[in-house]
């Protein structure tokens, strides 16, 4: 095994690193609202919107994602440049960047699985703090935005990693649209000399790392936004301590 090899090739390969993230975080970042709203509108039953939202859900997450990629590199520009030319539109799809139909097809699977992440985190906040907001004479927005959404996006984090790790993963698909991800280069790579066994382990490797950094990262958002989960400072009066403990239906005596 040619050790050269795999320190060229490694080295040559972290020039698709930030491709890869990019399209990552876009798809994840982006579908952040577009999920959210998909959420509400299935937890609140809305008419119409509802049934599409679960409609939507159900076609994206049952569609294999090659699949996906080539319908959109392939059929999609096909469609829109028979649209263009018919109806006498100087667009020439075929110099879109394909980068933008990769993100494209990763933010519509990112919406999918991100509406789901939200509507189990938003189910998993007590109703009850919703009725408490209404008596607090505070509208639905607010009771949203500054009650149940703090709380269902520090829920929701864990799973949130585990999309944006397996979006990272599947972005090493998107060679098929002749985006230059960290597998295609090394793919280009091996392609000179027939490497191909170290070039897999150099994309296993780097892989390896990228969701290692991301799953890093995750942890101390998780860290920093969880503050209901933070010790208490160690100066409480004794008041709050029992007011605290009866709260709780405890039993609180204490003899001198």
């Amino acid at each position: 095994m040619a050790i050269d090899y795999l320190i060229a090739t490694f080295i040559e390969s972290l020039k698709g690193v930030p491709t890869t993230l990019f399209i990552t975080f876009f798809a994840l970042i982006a579908a952040l609202p577009f999920g959210l709203l998909l959420a509400i509108a299935r937890l609140k039953k809305i008419p119409v919107l509802s049934q599409l939202a679960r409609l939507y859900t159900l076609i994206i997450r049952g569609t294999p994602l090659i699949l996906l990629i080539l319908l959109f590199y392939s059929f999609v520009p096909s469609f829109l440049n028979a649209f263009f030319k018919a109806h006498d539109i100087a667009v020439d799809i075929f110099k879109v960047n394909p980068l933008f139909y990769a993100c494209t097809v990763f933010l519509l699977v990112a919406i999918a699985a991100v509406a789901e992440i939200f509507r189990s985190a938003l189910l998993a906040v007590d109703g009850g703090q919703f009725e408490a907001g209404k008596v607090a004479n505070l509208s639905s927005f607010h009771i949203y935005a500054r009650i149940i959404l703090p709380q269902a996006l520090v829920s929701s984090l864990p799973n949130l990693c585990n999309l944006a790790i397996t979006l990272v993963k599947a972005t090493s698909l998107v060679f098929v649209m002749t985006v230059k991800d960290i597998t295609a280069i090394a793919k280009i790579q091996a392609s000179y000399g027939y490497n191909y066994a170290e070039s897999y382990l150099v994309i296993f490797a780097i892989y390896i790392l990228v969701c290692t950094g991301i799953q890093f990262v995750f942890k101390k958002l998780a860290d920093y936004v969880a503050l209901d989960r933070r010790i208490l400072p160690k100066k409480v009066t004794r008041q709050s301590v029992e007011k605290d403990k009866l709260e709780k239906g405890v039993l609180y005596a204490e003899h001198p």
